[in-house]
């Protein structure tokens, strides 16, 4: 009996020291689809913040990990899993689209108070682009074609049929005068593996967004013909006209962040979250944004919750308006 007391009481004198090492364990970034695309330059963006602040702290380098699959669903169902729910180290990126998802019942009966919303680090806009040797030079004339033989331009996006590529599509055409319902949609998973289909002519089209086409105009992979934004947008697509300047009145903006699991003990939420505040507030953050083709959009914690809530309720709002939901 005594030795069975001197064991237990052993085992409470380590229980602080373990907590300590899983709080102090390195930090983790899941990326909900295949490499390449929005998702995983979120992340990055991610690591680069957190890489100067643990500088400072000797925080060991974040990792990013890949989970693609049900376009951020799999990401959602294993995080919120009993074994995974309550890391304190693992954040998960979001997009405006994942956004979307939810509100349409794509993550079954998860809701947007089901996790811990962290940080939102930048935004990004819709567009469309073709390969840089494209017959089609204009929105314009991507138009015309789709008009005249919509069954001969086959269009990639990431997710199926209500995805936010599929809508941004839709709308572009909806707006021209097209039936969406005739356009050809290839769904991908990830803006990596549509870009990478394009490149093959496997799809002759990209509905994307504007931080993966600055990635590939900028080593001349692809022409963007139109920005979905509402004035044209500096930095490497400056030089490109919006879909308005084109005669089709269509906006699409994008959050980007991070989120935890639902039971991450308030006291780590709140650790992450005054990180991120720190982290967004620099200049060298900025900068990073910049380069991953981000615009400014820095909200954390509560606030950022309830923008996402308010966000969600607005999309299903405009899914029903489509007849998307489930």
């Amino acid at each position: 009996m005594t030795m069975l007391r001197s064991l237990f009481l052993s085992l409470l004198c380590l229980l602080p020291a373990l907590a300590g090492a899983q709080a102090s364990a390195p930090a983790e970034c899941v990326v909900p689809s295949k490499p390449g695309g929005a998702m995983d330059l979120t992340c990055k963006l991610a690591k680069k913040g957190l890489a100067q602040e643990g500088a400072a702290a000797a925080m060991a380098p974040m990792r990013i990990s890949y989970l693609p699959g049900g376009i951020g669903a799999v990401a959602w169902h294993s995080m919120g899993s009993q074994r995974r729910r309550a890391e304190p180290n693992t954040l998960v990126a979001f997009s405006g689209g994942s956004l979307l998802n939810l509100a349409q019942g794509k993550f079954g009966n998860a809701k947007a108070g089901d996790v811990r919303w962290v940080a939102a680090l930048g935004a990004d806009y819709g567009m469309i682009a073709v390969r840089s040797d494209s017959p089609y030079k204009t929105l314009g004339d991507l138009i015309a074609a789709l008009r005249q033989h919509p069954d001969k331009v086959l269009i990639g996006v990431s997710g199926t049929i209500g995805s936010q590529d599929w809508l941004k599509m839709a709308l572009v055409a909806r707006h021209a005068g097209i039936d969406p319902k005739v356009l050809r949609f290839v769904a991908l998973e990830g803006g990596g593996e549509v870009f990478t289909a394009m490149q093959a002519d496997y799809v002759q089209v990209v509905s994307g967004d504007t931080s993966e086409a600055t990635l590939n105009a900028s080593a001349n992979h692809a022409r963007v013909l139109a920005v979905l934004s509402e004035k044209r947008l500096p930095g490497v697509l400056a030089g490109v006209p919006t879909a308005r300047e084109q005669g089709v009145d269509v906006v699409w903006p994008i959050i980007r962040g991070v989120w935890m699991g639902p039971q991450v003990p308030e006291a780590d939420y709140q650790r992450w979250v005054a990180t991120f505040d720190r982290v967004m507030a620099t200049p060298q953050f900025a900068e990073w944004r910049a380069q991953a083709g981000l615009y400014p959009f820095a909200l954390t914690g509560p606030k950022l919750t309830a923008y996402v809530r308010k966000a969600v309720d607005e999309y299903a709002r405009q899914a029903n308006e489509l007849g998307l939901m489930r």
